[in-house]
């Protein structure tokens, strides 16, 4: 067990380096940070000045290796169209991100697996093919015409959600979140719904192939011949075999969630860290597409070593492998 961590922690390290060298490459060929600071009538002199103290006059791998310690301290500089800390408009955003990530996945979680349970178990009935029928409308729309069609019809025709914005929040310490306010869940439906749409039906689907897959298995045909009873057959042994390779995917699919909300939270408008990166590439703010593009490569990295941890206590088939190998 100790080993395997170790060799998925030096994994996580190397990616890690590996980001952080492809972010680092973003301030010596998108655009000069300098030009951005001082602008085109800026004097050569004040350019020197600038380069030499923002260290842009050192070699390569120098400035490489400040980059790699700033970068694991959390800064990374300031943001070139605010004038701020990175990693204080990072701070900001990231409650909101997370929030409407954590709803959307429970939202595709909790109605995804039980629908993908029923299609598996009533694959004749009509509300199987309604869901089936459903799910490949899930995959096919695109999430910016999903969020325009809900804000059509809920926002616009009906009036029940508000299109935009995240609404009152309760500040807790650095941590703002609107989940402790009636009018945060108010504005939190409707993108939460878009960014769990399409990960929905994919756990879904998921489910479905998987239990049908569980099914046809010789200990399923043991336990029916033993006399057990279908409930306990599909609860008690396939479902909860199924869940093994739906909680790898799972996982992933949170990270996917913070990492691709950008789109979701342009429609909406949604103060998130989307929101920020779209605003960064708009101006070319550099500083900010680092940070983020070295969280969200964070998040992924720490998301799969726990899923990693987490399927190598659950399927006994790993440690029984690693023992035998060993």
């Amino acid at each position: 067990m100790i080993a395997f961590v170790l060799r998925r922690l030096i994994q996580a390290v190397i990616v890690m380096v590996a980001v952080a060298f492809i972010a680092f490459l973003l301030f010596q060929y998108v655009g000069d940070p300098v030009v951005f600071l001082l602008g085109q009538d800026a004097k050569p002199e004040q350019i020197r000045e600038l380069r030499a103290s923002l260290g842009l006059d050192q070699p390569f791998f120098v400035q490489f290796w400040h980059f790699l310690v700033n970068a694991a301290q959390g800064e990374f500089g300031l943001s070139l169209r605010q004038g701020a800390k990175v990693s204080r408009l990072i701070g900001e955003r990231f409650p909101a991100t997370l929030e409407l990530a954590l709803v959307a996945a429970a939202l595709a979680l909790f109605i995804g697996i039980p629908m993908g349970v029923y299609t598996a178990l009533r694959r004749g009935t009509f509300m199987s093919q309604v869901f089936m029928t459903v799910s490949l409308l899930g995959v096919s729309l695109p999430t910016f015409l999903i969020g325009i069609l809900l804000i059509l019809v809920f926002a616009v025709l009906l009036g029940w959600f508000p299109s935009f914005g995240r609404g009152e929040t309760v500040q807790l310490g650095w941590w703002s979140s609107g989940l402790f306010r009636v009018d945060g869940w108010h504005h939190i439906v409707l993108p939460a719904v878009t960014l769990a749409i399409f990960q929905l039906t994919l756990i879904m689907r998921l489910v479905r192939a998987e239990m049908l897959e569980v099914l046809r298995t010789d200990y399923i045909k043991f336990a029916r011949a033993r006399g057990l009873s279908n409930r306990a057959i599909h609860f008690g042994h396939a479902l909860k075999n199924t869940l093994v390779p739906v909680m790898t995917i799972t996982g992933l699919q949170l990270g996917g969630l913070i990492a691709f909300a950008i789109i979701t939270e342009s429609v909406f408008q949604w103060p998130g860290m989307g929101l920020l990166f779209i605003q960064a590439v708009t101006f070319a703010d550099i500083p900010v597409m680092a940070a983020y593009l070295c969280l969200i490569a964070l998040i992924f990295v720490v998301i799969n070593l726990v899923v990693d941890l987490l399927y190598f206590v659950v399927d006994p088939r790993l440690r029984v492998g690693k023992a035998g190998g060993h």
